[in-house]
């Protein structure tokens, strides 16, 4: 997402939040949000934040009320790219502002730091788009609507393998980060169990600007192609740094790669450059497009996916939230702010909790979503391609039986 829109974006979600405190003496539920507004990886959180926005805004224009009570706010709480900082907004968004249910995070590292506050407090938390396996194993209240690491690693092994013909790979990774970590290990095993082979295996930490001492070390390994499982920040200087030590060959990535700022960072190096990632934009699926299409008329730029994940995360929480009103009107009525910290309370949540759980096949703009049993979600990959400075659908990959 450009830098130009973040100050638009920001006014228009504040804007939704005063609405939603002018309701302030009725009773209403509260729902959290948590992101990266500001850090590296901002774009990440200004994504999600426009996602759960226009979510907000659909539901809004059908009356703002689910059961009689207003959906009265969305708290978001800046994390600023820090787990630390992650744990310290949705420590405030469950005991102060007393959320029933919280959307985020996208990196893995900060979902991690804030699951086990939503668990001890039987709060539902929704990842948006947090990989990392690791994630959703916090406990029963905590879900995600993205594919798991180890389905996207091994669709770029796939990839790689037999759409590629490739049999040399080297891995340049994040050390600072569980995602990254966790996608190079389930690319590496799946790589080498189609006959590939791992030619070389360097490092680097979050915020490093120089990656040429990395590069030259395993371009000498000369391996057909190079795997970067990190975020986009940082990809998008490898891949120039990369061309400038004179390797010619493709970066590979996963879906951190997925930001408007990647090839602003990377320009021609990106080219012939390929990530897995969670939608194509050009997709004719018509709840794809709707969704661009209202995300375009708000913020007057294409979304990318991790919007669209956001978006996804949130209707199926007001989907649920619905579900209840209909079906147990009395629980329901715990979720209400007047009921913060009451035993209704907690029936409500773990109810909410339930009906998360039994999603299947919802119609979301990145593709249907069905909950499994462990609360991750049941969804292909795609492979983007760079071509010409633009990012184009390559291939759909469906998750196996088991998908590793």
């Amino acid at each position: 997402m450009k830098r130009s829109i973040l100050a638009p974006l920001a006014l228009a979600f504040s804007l939704a939040l005063l609405g939603g405190c002018a309701s302030s003496g009725q009773e209403k539920i509260v729902i959290g949000e948590y992101g990266s507004l500001t850090g590296t990886d901002a774009t990440f959180g200004g994504s999600t934040k426009g996602g759960v926005q226009v979510a907000w805004d659909e539901m809004a224009a059908g009356g703002g009320k689910i059961g009689g009570l207003t959906v009265g706010e969305i708290t978001a709480e800046d994390d600023e790219g820090k787990a630390e900082e992650a744990a310290t907004a949705v420590q405030k968004i469950v005991n102060q502002d007393q959320a029933i249910a919280v959307i985020g995070e996208v990196a893995s590292s900060r979902s991690l730091a804030a699951a086990p506050i939503c668990q001890n407090a039987g709060v539902p938390m929704i990842s948006p788009s947090s990989t990392n396996p690791k994630v959703t194993q916090a406990g029963n209240y905590i879900f995600r609507v993205c594919f798991l690491d180890d389905f996207q690693g091994w669709v770029m092994a796939d990839f790689t393998a037999h759409k590629l013909q490739l049999k040399k790979v080297a891995i340049l990774w994040d050390v600072k980060s569980d995602y990254s970590k966790g996608l190079k290990d389930y690319f590496s095993a799946a790589f080498t169990s189609m006959g590939g082979t791992i030619v070389g295996d360097q490092s680097y930490s979050s915020g490093d600007q120089d990656f040429r001492a990395q590069l030259t070390a395993l371009k000498a390994k000369n391996p057909q192609a190079i795997f970067v499982p990190g975020y986009y920040t940082e990809a998008g200087l490898i891949a120039r740094q990369a061309r400038e030590t004179g390797f010619k060959g493709p970066l590979l990535g996963g879906d951190g790669w997925e930001s408007s700022k990647l090839i602003e960072i990377g320009g021609d190096a990106m080219n012939g450059c390929y990530y897995s990632n969670h939608w194509a934009l050009d997709a004719p699926d018509s709840n794809l497009q709707h969704f661009v299409a209202e995300y375009k008329k708000k913020f007057n730029t294409e979304p990318d996916a991790i919007a669209g994940l956001a978006y996804d995360a949130t209707r199926i929480l007001f989907a649920s939230l619905e579900r209840l009103a209909a079906e147990d009107p009395k629980t329901f009525a715990g979720l209400s702010s007047k009921n913060a910290g009451t035993d209704l309370r907690k029936q409500a949540t773990a109810k909410l909790r339930d009906l998360i759980a039994e999603t299947k096949n919802y119609p979301g703009a990145t593709g249907k979503i069905t909950i499994d049993a462990n609360r991750n979600a049941s969804k292909p990959a795609v492979v983007i391609e760079i071509k010409d400075g633009k990012k184009v659908f390559n291939t759909t990959t469906y998750p196996q039986t088991p998908a590793s």
